[in-house]
């Protein structure tokens, strides 16, 4: 399955900190019917992520109904990400 979501970089301050974009209704509508078939556990979703050229293996975060994609520090120095950018990330499920 391949997917090409838009989102706001946003930044979660929890007690251990990270960057996401929040992937859209539709595509999180997807991503969960498929669910069943690639999770290992808690709902994560592990996938192949993309921003531009920088590539990185990764699992979606399930909240509220959505999926989240954290986005590491390594990849937004890479890509030259802001909070509050608007990013297209491209993301490979392997059914």
């Amino acid at each position: 399955m391949q997917l090409e979501v838009t989102g706001e970089l946003w930044f979660w301050k929890g007690p251990a900190p990270w960057h996401f974009v929040t992937v859209p209704e539709r595509q999180s509508a997807e991503l969960e019917a498929a669910s069943a078939m690639v999770t290992y556990g808690w709902g994560m979703i592990p996938v192949e992520a993309a921003v531009g050229a920088t590539q990185w293996p990764t699992s979606l975060w399930p909240k509220d109904g959505l999926y989240l994609v954290p986005v590491k520090a390594w990849v937004r120095k890479a890509e030259g990400l802001e909070l509050g950018d608007v990013v297209a990330v491209r993301l490979s499920v392997d059914l």
